[in-house]
């Protein structure tokens, strides 16, 4: 095992860890930190090891004193998507005819446990194979009925819930109704517990999980528990208090109730973050796994506002087009809200979006606000109308997901081509102006044609002058040993950016050669890639090989040798935060790769460096490392770090 693979494994085996500890610290009412950090450090484990049993296994709640007890309906974890595009994917993998969706209680989870219609015994979540025994305080509880009006045994699972108007009232010492309800469901002198509710939403009969003589109770008479709608119903009947629940036809239905929902949960007398969403038809093979493959939480945003849909701006990249929800400014974040992401006219006509429509924006961390949903559409709404033509006269094509010019000729492909060369190889000072006035003299076409350019030339365009022409050459001519990665991601082939051809280069696809010689077989067996990436690959190569062997022999510019002996930053870790002066953050990111360094995401335990201008700012990043006694570094001394002490270009 090399370093690099060294180091991603103790980064697993540390999230591991910590997201065990964090876990178990929230079952039990006393959380340290935010949903937020958690879903971050959740989000990195799933990234470097998605089958880790961790992610598998369900937070453990756990009291002294109570005695023990084995569910009958094993309380297990479920998959999470934590916004439209993760849920429109699974909804993709599972192609359900229908979907029923409940709201996801903020409480804790309970199973009451029933034999011949009489209450025996309410066991917490505990390992989700076993709990604490916690009956006496339940029966105080609303909405457990002690006896059934029928004779049956199985188990019913539920959700410990305090109001909000009961925590203002009596409870308002608490952070919030979750910890409180917590707390009191499990208190020895049961003292409180009277004001604590239990919503149900599933049920088994004994007997469906279990089998042979350890089976929790012998198998009686069962309800319609094949169908969830039914099960619902057959709950309420029986006196138990349900969470809501309602049936939809398609996923885009799914993302506006979702949106609903979240405008109007303020509303609600309980918690809830987020929904569930299931099959119909209930699969007990599935129901079996410990995260089962036909139900997914949906989770709420922890930003989001309601707003109205002013406008639809096109936003032109190359040949592409990509809508921009204009609307009524809001505040979300802490900043004020005018623009937000659209996606693509698959989410335009999927979410039923109009002019006029409220919808739902959300911001997560830094990246661009979007529009998550729509709540409703005013008498007064108007239909959006997507460009039917680009500017070079060829019909744009709508693909859903996108729209764009199939003109191969068109002189927006070619002049994007060469913004994503000085964008992903960060040549700093060459803006879009003179760019556009070079392209649009002739001067620049492709990306061969920048490596031609000298200061005297750029020097006798108006304002700009002998310095300025010679800081651009510099700059363009200094950026000169791209890595694999970023010499092909600079090309602009549809859906390839630096990440893929990262992900080719470990597979052993290192060269430029290897990549112009593999099957397209062969690049869709790269972890991440799949047919459609594969064929996208191969066809931009062949596409632009000439082009790309242009500039190599042009003699300016060569692909840097990937280091596989473990370069300079081997087993150091790098976060960044705030924006250097010197180069773009993907850049440093990817020079920190380079040179065998990993870079994190967020700021934990093991972490070498945080990279910031602003060491003082007093950030949350900031704090935290120095709270674990991460070392914090300014860019220069970054740029030393990585042998760049003299500037980005070593001179």
């Amino acid at each position: 095992m090399n370093q690099r693979d060294e180091s991603a494994a103790a980064r697993v085996a540390e999230l591991e860890a910590v997201i065990t500890r964090h876990q178990n610290l929230y079952y039990n009412g006393t959380p340290e930190i935010s949903d937020a950090a958690f879903d971050e450090l959740w989000d990195e484990l799933v990234a470097l090891a998605p089958d880790s049993a961790v992610l598998a296994r369900v937070g453990r709640d756990a009291s002294d004193g109570f005695q023990k007890a084995r569910h009958v309906l094993p309380m297990g974890s479920q998959a999470k998507a934590a916004d439209p595009e993760e849920f429109l994917a699974w909804c993709e993998k599972v192609r359900l005819p229908e979907y029923v969706v409940e709201h996801k209680l903020d409480g804790a989870s309970l199973e009451l446990q029933y034999e011949a219609g009489r209450l025996v015994r309410a066991v917490t979540r505990g390992d989700g194979m076993t709990g604490d025994d916690i009956t006496a305080n339940a029966r105080k509880m609303t909405g457990v009925p002690e006896r059934l009006a029928v004779a049956w045994s199985g188990a019913v699972r539920g959700e410990v819930v305090m109001s909000h108007e009961t925590h203002a009232a009596l409870f308002s010492d608490k952070a919030n109704c979750r910890n409180a309800a917590n707390g009191l469901m499990k208190r020895k002198d049961g003292a409180g517990v009277e004001h604590l509710e239990v919503l149900c939403y599933d049920a088994a009969p004994a007997g469906l999980y279990d089998e042979g003589p350890d089976a929790a109770f012998a198998t009686a008479p069962e309800p319609p528990f094949d169908d969830e709608v039914a099960k619902m119903a057959w709950l309420g009947s029986a006196g138990f208090n349900v969470v809501e629940t309602a049936v939809l036809n398609a996923p885009f239905e799914v993302v506006d109730y979702r949106a609903r929902v979240m405008d109007s949960r303020a509303a609600l007398p309980y918690d809830i973050d987020g929904l569930v969403v299931k099959a119909r038809l209930v699969d007990m093979d599935d129901m079996k796994r410990a995260r089962p493959e036909r139900q997914i939480a949906f989770k709420f945003p922890l930003e989001e506002a309601t707003t109205t849909l002013l406008d639809v701006e096109w936003s032109e990249s190359g040949a592409t087009y990509t809508p921009v929800g204009i609307i009524e400014p809001v505040r979300l974040a802490g900043t004020t809200v005018k623009r937000a992401s659209l996606a693509n006219t698959n989410t335009l006509r999927g979410m039923g979006l109009r002019i006029g429509s409220k919808v739902v924006v959300v911001k997560r961390g830094e990246i661009i606000p979007k529009i998550e949903g729509l709540v409703e559409n005013p008498e007064a709404s108007a239909d959006i109308v997507p460009p039917s033509s680009c500017s070079c006269g060829a019909t744009l094509i709508d693909e859903g997901t996108r729209l764009y010019c199939p003109n191969p000729a068109c002189p927006k492909k070619s002049l994007h081509r060469l913004e994503k060369w000085l964008s992903t190889l960060d040549v700093m000072e060459f803006g879009e102006t003179i760019l556009r006035r070079l392209f649009d003299a002739g001067r620049v076409r492709d990306i061969a044609d920048l490596y031609t350019l000298e200061v005297e030339e750029l020097a006798r365009y108006e304002r700009m002058g002998e310095t300025s022409a010679s800081r651009i050459v510099g700059n363009l001519r200094a950026q000169n040993t791209p890595s694999l990665a970023e010499f092909v991601a600079g090309f602009d082939i549809e859906g390839i950016g630096v990440l893929m051809i990262e992900k080719a280069v470990m597979a052993g696809f290192d060269t430029l050669g290897k990549l112009r010689q593999a099957s397209i077989a062969e690049l869709a067996g790269i972890d991440g890639f799949g047919e459609i990436t594969a064929v996208a690959l191969a066809d931009g190569l062949a596409a632009l090989g000439p082009a790309m062997d242009a500039v190599i022999s042009a003699g300016v510019v060569s692909i840097r040798t990937p280091d596989t002996k473990g370069g300079p930053l081997s087993g150091e870790s790098f976060c960044f935060t705030g924006e250097l002066g010197s180069m773009k953050r993907s850049r440093a990111q990817a020079l920190v790769k380079s040179l065998g360094g990993t870079v994190r995401n967020s700021v934990a335990s093991g972490l070498t460096y945080l990279v910031t201008n602003d060491p003082g700012s007093g950030s949350a990043k900031s704090k935290k490392a120095v709270s674990l006694g991460i070392t914090i570094l300014d860019e220069a001394a970054f740029l030393k770090k990585a042998g760049l002490d003299q500037g980005p270009d070593g001179r």
